[in-house]
């Protein structure tokens, strides 16, 4: 494939050119503190399938965020030139991509996550040569998919889910994962600036089981259930 991304990523591009913390989430980023990190947004493309985002699924046994599915990323280290270089080497350390094969588009506002500390950048790439990826580490990366945009999009597809401690958010059920907390929250900002996004009904709330169920997050907080924190 070629290196310059396709045209229907420029909608994205284009809107990505005035995007602000307030399009992600609702928590300001503090201007000092927390720790660096990065994402990777990473989309591509399959004959068949369409545009599709590459999504990982964190092991079960991990003391965070278990069981859940991200995208690829994590803390930065001193060497790392930028936040794509942070999260294209985490990308080849979880599930083998070979950072040649991206072409870095864009880096997102900068997103603060209070449970972790963590001040998240993600990084929008396109997948100009996709190759095999797999979980290098089972003990941290359970499986890892390429979910089709269209199917994220699909109204059956699309939740929201209620967090013990009331938070409501956006999520997406796709080919066996429950994609919520931080990357839904990205992920359903994204496909709004993309014009992907379809209507959907948000009367269908899930409730998250209370073993296992990550902190609430930050990125894509629809409300607070005040009926749930009471």
């Amino acid at each position: 494939m070629s290196r310059q991304p396709p045209v229907w990523i420029e909608p994205l591009l284009d809107r990505l050119g005035t995007a602000r913390i307030e399009d992600f989430t609702r928590l300001a980023t503090p201007e000092q503190g927390g720790r660096e990190s990065a994402v990777l947004v990473l989309l591509g493309e399959e004959a068949g399938t369409g545009p599709d985002v590459l999504i990982l699924q964190r092991a079960a046994t991990l003391r965070n965020h278990a069981g859940q599915p991200a995208f690829p990323g994590g803390a930065a280290d001193p060497e790392d030139a930028d936040a794509a270089a942070t999260a294209l080497r985490e990308a080849n350390e979880e599930v083998g991509l070979d950072p040649v094969s991206v072409t870095v588009l864009a880096e997102l506002p900068k997103l603060w996550i209070p449970v972790s500390d963590f001040v998240v950048t993600p990084v929008l790439g396109w997948w100009h040569a996709p190759h095999p990826v797999h979980p290098r580490e089972p003990a941290e990366v359970a499986h890892v998919a390429r979910l089709p945009i269209a199917e994220l999009v699909d109204p059956d597809n699309r939740v929201r889910v209620r967090h013990s401690s009331g938070w409501i958010g956006p999520a997406f059920s796709v080919r066996g994962m429950l994609v919520w907390g931080f990357t839904a929250g990205v992920l359903a900002a994204l496909l709004e600036m993309g014009g992907w996004s379809r209507p959907w009904s948000r009367n269908r709330v899930l409730d998250l089981p209370p073993t296992g169920a990550s902190p609430a997050p930050s990125a894509g907080t629809d409300e607070v259930d005040e009926s749930a924190v009471r």
